[in-house]
């Protein structure tokens, strides 16, 4: 079981921060109908999918998220890298505006991806896995983006304690990080996790992902100043 830590600070307001994203371009919805703001930004270089918000109540991923859009996105910038980045921001913005884990079918969206490790559980469940793999539009629109963007290299956004947790061939990138930013790099995250983006992708297809754990707790405003230079180490 996932050791708790102390929680995320929360933004005052969600709606606000959410609705900056429009410029983006809406991907699709949510289960409960919010929008899912994303781009496909073209590039020469390696294909990267880069994901924010994946648990609504960890808010760190997004104050990251939304560093990035201030300083690239917004102006329709890219680090330089020339990578060909996709950007979704706030996967889950049922659970970013509910202050909540779960989308708003009460579903751990990564928990809900169809791994071979899939295990149906109950609903009201902190990991609940939904009623079938994949049964969530946010997953849906996840791997419809996997299979059409076919990405070389994924970076998803959580946090607990600060880790680069590697899923598949990625620890070159997370060497990259950690010269930005000393955080553990580390295969084993400490508990199972079927159903997960990092298993989908980087275990069981080998797409290098990490999954990036950010300080859980870290102010809001400090956040992206903190990440900035481990993100821009890859994207």
């Amino acid at each position: 079981m996932a050791e708790e830590l102390k929680a995320s600070e929360k933004f005052s307001a969600p709606h606000a921060v959410l609705a900056n994203f429009a410029p983006l371009g809406v991907l699709g919805k949510s289960a409960g109908g919010a929008p899912i703001y994303g781009r496909r930004f073209a590039g020469t270089g390696k294909r990267i999918l880069f994901i924010g918000g994946v648990h609504g109540n960890e808010t760190e991923g997004i104050a990251a998220t939304q560093g990035f859009f201030d300083e690239f996105a917004a102006a329709d910038k890219k680090p330089q890298h020339g990578s060909e980045l996709f950007f979704i921001p706030v996967l889950n913005p049922d659970g970013f505006l509910n202050a909540s884990r779960h989308n708003a079918n009460g579903v751990d969206l990564n928990r809900n991806m169809p791994t071979r490790d899939w295990l149906k559980n109950e609903p009201g469940e902190k990991y609940y896995s939904g009623p079938a793999a994949a049964s969530e539009s946010e997953s849906q629109l996840l791997l419809q983006i996997l299979d059409d963007f076919k990405p070389e290299f994924i970076l998803s956004l959580h946090s607990w304690k600060p880790m680069f947790n590697v899923n598949g061939p990625a620890h070159a990138y997370a060497r990259k990080m950690r010269s930005a930013l000393p955080y553990e790099i580390t295969e084993d995250i400490g508990y199972p996790t079927p159903g997960s983006l990092g298993t989908y992708a980087g275990f069981e297809r080998e797409i290098p992902t990490i999954t990036f754990e950010i300080e859980r707790g870290l102010p809001l405003a400090d956040v992206y100043r903190t990440v900035r230079g481990a993100l821009l180490a890859v994207l």
